[in-house]
């Protein structure tokens, strides 16, 4: 199970940390962790991914130098820090078992993101 947490209003420039909380299974066994988010209107697209067994990273283009996720195994829990948001990153944020929409073991409940200009 994933629960994510951290989701608000803020301005446009402000910036926000979202929390992926996970049970039932320990980050340290490897899987991938893949931030994702839906816009009203717009399809599920993916934002960033984290490889808790080295660290890896990986980000969209429109978030890079933006956003970076991050993983507390000890918490078991992975993060996405969001900093100089814009109104174009509002959206419903989901973290996920898996890095690839279409290959996800299982979809946290999401948390919502709207920034205002």
């Amino acid at each position: 199970q994933l629960v994510e947490s951290g989701g608000d209003l803020v301005q446009s420039g402000g910036s926000l940390r979202l929390s992926c909380a996970a049970s039932g299974f320990a980050l340290e066994d490897g899987y991938g962790i893949g931030w994702f988010r839906q816009a009203p209107g717009k399809g599920r697209e993916a934002v960033a991914c984290f490889s808790p067994s080295d660290g890896t990273t990986d980000y969209a283009e429109p978030v890079k130098g933006r956003f970076t996720v991050s993983g507390d195994n000890a918490k078991n829990t992975v993060y996405l820090q969001m900093n100089g948001l814009q109104p174009g990153d509002t959206a419903t944020y989901y973290c996920a078992v898996g890095c690839s929409e279409y290959a996800i073991l299982t979809w946290g409940q999401g948390t919502q993101v709207s920034v205002a200009s």
